[in-house]
Order: C-alpha cells, then sequence, then structure tokens
C-alpha cells in the first residue's frame, strides 16, 4: 500500500483546510485509515482514524472541529478541518491498519504503512 496525503497549507487562526490521502490497492474499502500529526519536538499524536466499516475515532483535542471521511471510490480518505488553531500546526500523515477491527486504533504502531506527511502551518 503507498499513500500520499495533500492539502496542507498556511492559514489563519480560524479558518480551514481539507487533507486529502490517496491510497493504492484494490481493497481500500478493507483498510482501516488514520491521521496523526507531529510537531516540532513532539511525538506523532492521533489525530482521527477511520475504520472500514466507517468507524470513527477522533482526539479529544480536535473533536467538533475536524471530521474524517472516507470514498472508497476513489481510494481518498479526507480530514476537514475547521475553527484551527496555532496548535495545530504539524505534520499531518496518513496511515492504514490492514487489521480488521470494529473501532479503528489510536496507536501508531499498529498501522502498517504511511504517508510521507503535509504540512500544516496556522498563524495567530
Amino acid at each position: 500500500v503507498q499513500l500520499q496525503a495533500s492539502g496542507g497549507g498556511l492559514v489563519q487562526a480560524g479558518g480551514s483546510l481539507r487533507l486529502s490521502c490517496a491510497a493504492t490497492g484494490r481493497t481500500f474499502s478493507t483498510y482501516n485509515m488514520g491521521w496523526f500529526r507531529q510537531a516540532p519536538g513532539k511525538e506523532r499524536e492521533f489525530v482521527a482514524a477511520i475504520s472500514r466499516n466507517s468507524g470513527i475515532r477522533y482526539a479529544e483535542s480536535v473533536k467538533g472541529r475536524f471530521a474524517i471521511s472516507r470514498d472508497n471510490a476513489k481510494n481518498t480518505v479526507y480530514l476537514q478541518m475547521n475553527s484551527l488553531k496555532p496548535e495545530d500546526t504539524a505534520v499531518y500523515y496518513c496511515a492504514t491498519d490492514l487489521t480488521p477491527r470494529r473501532l479503528p486504533s489510536l496507536y501508531p504502531p499498529e498501522y502498517d504503512a504511511w504517508g510521507l506527511g503535509t504540512q500544516v502551518t496556522v498563524s495567530s
């Protein structure tokens, strides 16, 4: 599986961005997909994830502001980010977890493949 994230950029606080992650593979609909982020000097942290059955989980810090969705026909997962804050500044990574789960995992080691990441910068 190969993943390509896009859609990052520079935005003012309160603004919005939509990230996309395109995946290769004929069985995308069976993948659990996650978004993680890593700010300078910090560990990679969970942001949001969606399972093969559209079970969804969010980090508490983004609940009510971010929304994850998937389009299996396009082999793509999205992260709509609204009401962005300077603390959302990070490199955002998409990842896929090939293990069937009722709810997607929060833990990076359980993800099998990662994209290169896209930079999101939120100015105050």
